[in-house]
């Protein structure tokens, strides 16, 4: 493949980019529009993460854009993507000084053809390097480097509203060090800092970030980040954000300090994202962790969005631990009415677990409400017998009316109705629980609810 010269990447960019920014600017000014006349909560994870002035992303995979339900549930909840893998140094430059970005031009493509943002993911990152990187010399390293993100940079100039510079440069553990990679070891400690510079060059306007994991809360590790971060900030090297991957699972759980972690940062005078939320578990455990992370980000004022990492579990870099907010069949999870309901200021908690009793099984609900609109949330659990199926039969105030559902299919809109299981649901353990969910206008709470197996 040709490489090809800057002049051929800024005409085609430029071409593309007057009519992607026509359509962002549609969406955006009706979306104003939009918000000046309602005072009523927002439905979906992206709107009702701008009304508080943040975003909430998903990382995409360019692969899954044929597909009708990944695109649907991309283009409806969300309204910031990540490249998963697509801008990482393998999948843009595999020969040196060849660029190839079909792959990630159709995820910024896409993005923009719908008014969402788009993060860069990564430039300069000790993994999915391409073999012959770690064989140059010092000065061809460096060269090396400083071309990738100058050419991908100005390839997506204006694209981009913030950039993973430097992806994982420091060593887990007690010792605050930083990993071994090529560009540590040739280079030494001042690589990060001339990445940074060399990205501030190739595009002046975007958002220059430090990415890392097992950094949430505050530990050798992180300490050695916030070291480098009040460094540059006072010796003028640009940095404008920091990204805290924050995967979870019950091994690393949500740390007690994830807030104050957060605000320490933010408090040197930089933005603070989480750039690859996923937490391992199912149920109200799970939903409460994620509500966790999303109240914390919402406390710090400049914590800007939320990325999680991936749509459905089942494509999930971490699928055995089903830790995203859409199971493999798209259905919206017990984590993803939390998150909504915190976006959405809502301070209600899932209801605690009911005794079981006898064979059958029992239903309690838990409601948000908010001016004009409402989510409820259903559990049924299972008496001291496993049962096969379910009806929820919920009766609701004069007035309120549903507007949607998910995890089971509906009877009615208003007044008594019927929730059924869906086909992925209704066989529930002795003891145990499924949820399902319902949203609507007018007022939801004081809703009874009954159940039959």
């Amino acid at each position: 493949m040709s490489t090809p010269t800057l002049r051929t990447i800024f005409a085609s960019r430029a071409a593309r980019k007057v009519l992607a920014l026509a359509a962002t600017g549609a969406v955006v000014a009706t979306g104003v529009v939009a918000l000046s006349g309602t005072a009523a909560a927002a439905t979906t994870l992206g709107a009702s993460a701008a009304e508080r002035g943040r975003y909430f992303g998903a990382a995409v995979a360019a692969n899954h854009l044929g597909e009708s339900a990944y695109v649907n549930t991309l283009n409806t909840e969300f309204n910031s993507v990540t490249p998963e893998n697509e801008m990482k140094w393998d999948a843009l430059e595999w020969s040196q000084g060849s660029f190839n970005f079909a792959n990630a031009d159709r995820i910024v493509n896409h993005a923009q053809g719908r008014g969402m943002s788009v993060r860069g993911h990564t430039l300069v990152w000790h993994q999915q390097l391409p073999g012959w990187v770690g064989g140059l010399a010092a000065a061809q390293l460096r060269t090396a480097m400083n071309n990738h993100i100058t050419t991908v940079m100005r390839h997506y100039q204006g694209d981009i509203h913030s950039w993973d510079v430097v992806n994982e440069a420091f060593q887990d553990g007690n010792s605050g060090a930083r990993r071994s990679s090529p560009f540590q070891d040739k280079l030494g400690n001042g690589f990060i800092e001339e990445a940074f510079r060399t990205a501030r060059a190739a595009d002046p306007n975007a958002k220059l970030c430090y990415n890392d994991y097992n950094t949430d809360g505050q530990n050798a590790k992180s300490n050695a980040v916030y070291a480098m971060v009040s460094d540059f900030k006072a010796r003028g090297v640009p940095i404008d954000c920091v990204g805290f991957q924050s995967h979870f699972n019950p091994q690393s759980p949500v740390p007690s300090d994830y807030r104050a972690n957060l605000q320490r940062f933010a408090n040197l005078g930089v933005d603070v994202q989480i750039t690859e939320l996923d937490i391992e578990g199912s149920g109200t455990a799970q939903a409460n962790n994620y509500r966790t992370v999303t109240e914390a980000c919402l406390a710090v004022t400049r914590c800007t969005g939320i990325t999680v990492w991936g749509i459905p579990d089942h494509y999930s870099w971490r699928a055995s631990g089903t830790p995203l907010l859409f199971d493999r069949n798209y259905q919206k999870k017990a984590a993803y009415t939390a998150v909504l309901n915190a976006l959405n200021g809502g301070q209600t908690d899932p209801p605690d677990d009911p005794p079981p009793t006898g064979d059958g099984c029992t239903a309690t609900i838990s409601t948000n409400q908010w001016q004009g609109g409402f989510v409820g949330t259903v559990r049924v659990t299972a008496g001291s017998a496993a049962i096969t199926s379910w009806t929820a039969t919920v009766t609701l105030p004069s007035g309120a009316t549903i507007v949607g559902n998910w995890n089971s299919t509906r009877s009615a809109n208003s007044g008594t109705v019927r929730f059924t299981n869906a086909t992925h649901n209704g066989a529930v353990a002795a003891g145990q629980f499924t949820e399902f969910g319902y949203q609507g206008t007018g007022t939801g709470s004081g809703a009874t609810v009954t159940c039959a197996a």
